[in-house]
């Protein structure tokens, strides 16, 4: 039985992994904005239940938005759409879709990533309005008070 620490002299440090581990998260950012462009294959391909469309448009269209619910620039909200929702969404819609399908989508993802990433301008205008809306509703009820 090997232990892993007793291999080095004493004063040697263990090997740093931060390369690795660096690689590590670029490669699932590739495979996650892979994903999100299969779904976004999927979602125009006719043998998806419209169920699955509907979630598919959802988290297709936040991922393509140029803006976040959430910005990023609060502090540690700003960051939890990008880590919990977005993925959340992903691992769904993924599991919605049938595997043949969703196969297919992915290899044609893979062959068209090669050119520019899609924006969603409707889902830009989506999250503006959800954004704007409260602040219409504040600025006209101190424009009442004065």
């Amino acid at each position: 039985m090997k232990i892993p620490f007793m291999d080095r002299a004493p004063g040697e440090h263990p090997p740093t992994r931060s390369g690795n581990v660096l690689a590590h998260w670029r490669a699932h950012v590739r495979r996650l904005k892979a994903d999100i462009f299969a779904l976004y294959l999927a979602y125009r391909h006719p043998d998806v239940p419209w169920y699955a469309k509907l979630v598919v448009a959802c988290v297709v269209a936040y991922a393509f938005s140029p803006i976040d619910l959430i910005p990023d620039f609060i502090p540690i909200l700003g960051y939890l759409d990008d880590l919990l929702l977005l993925p959340a969404g992903i691992m769904l819609a993924l599991r919605l879709i049938p595997p043949e399908v969703l196969a297919e989508c992915r290899h044609a993802a893979q062959k068209r990533m090669q050119a520019e990433r899609p924006t969603s301008r409707i889902a830009a205008v989506v999250i503006m309005v959800i954004w704007l809306t409260p602040l219409l509703l504040v600025a006209m009820l101190l424009l009442r008070r004065i």
